[in-house]
């Protein structure tokens, strides 16, 4: 009777210590998918963000890109939006900044429904503005970054989620506004781990080259032609710039990203190799190019 109570004993131990092994498995799996779900291009398409150290003319930025994240909405979630309370501006301000940070963990990353998570995305959020700060304050010649958003008031947000409308709000001039759309204009030579651009060739490439990255917009207000506004709005701010040449990398499947990049003039220049692909673990990159005129019109 006691052998049989003592080897029970024993099979229940084991059962547990083989329970917990398999938790500690599944949340250290967890963590390392979202820390390698690392990024390139959106609209639909999103990019994770995880900031890196960029190296352009013997100085040292950092600069932001993004991995694809799959999200299928119906056509019933979408918002139609009112334009003509929508700005498509620089942003000004740490707290536009902060509200751009969480849409971006927002956008770029697919949580999964577990203890701590909301530690995790503030986690997430703080790093992303504090390199986000770090790289619009970079005042070096040829190395600006500028953070161009969209955003409505809240009074114009009340079909929004709460969730999106607490956490991506931001007050300016006495006024609440909601980000509901981002990215990232980089005056560089190249982002780290991207297909590097050919476009200027010869003395000034330093300056005139831009890249755009981190395009973003809030799930439920795709198909309001927000991605296109934010690309136009970016060639503006690179024309200011002096910025002859404006590229873009996209995902070789992210259609809709692609749709709305030559929809905004972009071409093909160059794509990824296959085995750079492989090694970095993610889609294989496209490489477009846009030429931004000296006077360009909207």
């Amino acid at each position: 009777m006691q052998w049989a109570l003592a080897h029970i004993k024993r099979t229940h131990l084991t059962d547990l210590k083989i329970l917990n092994d398999n938790i500690q498995q599944s949340n250290h799996q967890w963590l390392l998918t979202e820390d390698r779900k690392m990024a390139v291009l959106t609209l639909p398409h999103s990019f994770p963000l995880q900031s890196v150290n960029c190296r352009s003319n013997g100085g040292r930025r950092r600069c932001t890109v993004a991995s694809r994240k799959q999200e299928l909405f119906t056509d019933l979630e979408k918002i139609r939006i009112d334009k003509s309370a929508l700005k498509i501006e620089e942003a000004c301000s740490d707290s536009e900044l902060w509200a751009t940070s969480l849409l971006r963990v927002r956008s770029f990353y697919d949580f999964k429904s577990t203890f701590g998570i909301q530690d995790h995305k503030k986690y997430l959020a703080e790093r992303e503005f504090e390199a986000l700060k770090e790289r619009v304050s970079d005042t070096k010649k040829g190395e600006k970054v500028s953070c161009i958003n969209a955003t409505l008031p809240l009074s114009h947000t009340k079909s929004f989620p709460e969730e999106l409308c607490s956490s991506c709000k931001f007050s300016h001039d006495g006024e609440d506004r909601v980000v509901v759309g981002t990215l990232d204009l980089n005056q560089c030579l190249s982002l780290p781990n991207e297909i590097t651009g050919m476009k200027p060739k010869g003395i000034g490439g330093d300056f005139a080259r831009a890249y755009l990255s981190n395009v973003c917009v809030a799930h439920e207000c795709q198909r309001n032609g927000l991605g296109f506004l934010l690309v136009e709005k970016s060639k503006l701010v690179a024309q200011d710039w002096g910025i002859s040449d404006l590229y873009v990398h996209v995902a070789v499947d992210n259609e809709p990203a692609k749709n709305l990049y030559m929809k905004s003039g972009f071409v093909y220049e160059s794509e990824e190799a296959a085995w750079q692909a492989r090694f970095l673990d993610r889609p294989r990159r496209l490489l477009l190019w846009i030429g931004v005129p000296n006077n360009y019109n909207w």
